[in-house]
């Protein structure tokens, strides 16, 4: 039996650690499309998380599942560095 590395807690945690700091998103869309943009997360809610991407023009998707990031299909990592509106 394989273990897996993390659980849905594990997840929810590391996400909420990132609340209201600037984050970069990668989101695998299938047939080898990716999509990658930066903004802040702005809410941490016990079935998603939403991003509010920097850019004005954005269209997309900014609300995903913690089950996306545990599968590998949303990747979030946190920005180093000033955040914006600090």
């Amino acid at each position: 039996m394989i273990k897996p590395k993390r659980d849905i807690d594990s997840v929810k945690k590391t996400i909420a650690d990132c609340f209201r700091k600037q984050v970069d998103v990668t989101v695998d869309l299938g047939r080898n499309k990716v999509m990658r943009f930066c903004g802040e997360l702005s809410g941490v809610y016990p079935a998603l998380f939403t991003v509010r991407p920097n850019e004005e023009g954005f269209l997309g998707k900014t609300s995903y599942s913690y089950a996306e990031v545990l599968c590998g299909s949303v990747k979030i990592k946190p920005i180093k560095g000033p955040t914006l509106g600090s």
